[in-house]
């Protein structure tokens, strides 16, 4: 079946077996929103000049999230910086209307529970692995040396950038993820529109983490 970037992450982010995830939503929730622009950009309907994202494209891709997304990109006509986009875009909403997409299509199992018997909760454990398995064997691939596609070096650009790519792939080099991250897999405006977008939502992560430390402090 096809998913988007998000999806994909997603599936990285989740432990296969017990379904928790991996990292915290304060550093996955801004990857999904750099994920989704970073589609945009890959399918040519977005494209970074003079350090701003702009509508290039309006046509829509044939998914409720990416078309949403640049439908309210281009509504507001305005160029902005990808940090802007990133923290417009990515919510917790978000990160459910993905989980579910995934769990409609057999893809995850969603498993409902309650913390200390009171709070709500859900898991969401792997329920078809073949998604995963293809995604892991192209990110496994690029990150032992192959040339990536465009939708896997995206990919690894934002896992890197919420800190997931040490839990996913431990063993990975280090020095790969963060070539891979910076946009040197393709010297074109895709490739630096791509590593805009990963560093906007490595900002937003460390942002999100700070505020996070500051309220449990203050």
């Amino acid at each position: 079946m096809s998913v988007t970037i998000a999806e994909e992450l997603l599936l990285l982010a989740y432990s296969e077996d017990d379904g928790k995830q991996l990292i915290g939503s304060t550093q996955l929730d801004p990857a999904l929103g750099g994920a989704i622009l970073a589609e945009l950009a890959v399918n040519d309907r977005i494209q970074l000049t003079d350090k701003k994202l702009s509508v290039t494209d309006p046509t829509p891709l044939g998914d409720d999230e990416l078309d949403t997304a640049l439908a309210r990109m281009a509504a507001d006509g305005k160029e902005r910086r990808p940090a802007w986009w990133v923290q417009k875009l990515h919510s917790t909403k978000l990160r459910r209307r993905l989980l579910t997409r995934l769990a409609d299509a057999g893809v995850l199992a969603e498993q409902r529970g309650k913390v200390l018997g009171v709070f709500p909760t859900s898991r969401w454990p792997e329920a078809d692995g073949r998604v995963e398995a293809e995604v892991r064997e192209r990110v496994s691939s690029v990150l032992a040396g192959a040339d990536p596609d465009a939708r896997t070096a995206v990919l690894i650009a934002i896992a890197y950038a919420a800190k997931l790519d040490r839990k996913a792939f431990p063993g990975a080099s280090k020095e790969r993820v963060k070539e891979i991250a910076e946009g040197a897999w393709a010297a074109d405006a895709v490739a630096k529109t791509i590593a805009a977008i990963n560093s906007a939502a490595m900002i937003a992560v460390t942002s999100a983490a700070i505020g996070v430390a500051a309220s449990s402090s203050g």
